[in-house]
């Protein structure tokens, strides 16, 4: 039997949420994208810069739900 997309996401949403987050690193490396070295190198300059930011004390992180609702909340006006 052949799983239809719906029905293999539905899987997916069993798992818990490492085993979900290797899944979809898993299928992304799947894809055969064509990408920029330097577009790439500038990408590791951009998180090495905002990982030091955070380490410094100099940003604060935000959790994902408070993020979710001013998403929701600006998107609703």
């Amino acid at each position: 039997m052949v799983a239809t997309t719906k029905q293999l996401y539905d899987r997916a949403m069993g798992l818990n949420d490492k085993e979900r987050a290797e899944l979809i690193g898993m299928l992304l490396e799947s894809l055969e994208i064509e990408t920029d070295e330097g577009v790439e190198a500038a990408w590791l300059l951009e998180i090495e810069r905002r990982v030091a930011e955070l380490d410094s004390g100099a940003v604060k992180s935000v959790p994902w739900t408070e993020v979710r609702s001013r998403v929701f909340e600006s998107r609703a006006r």
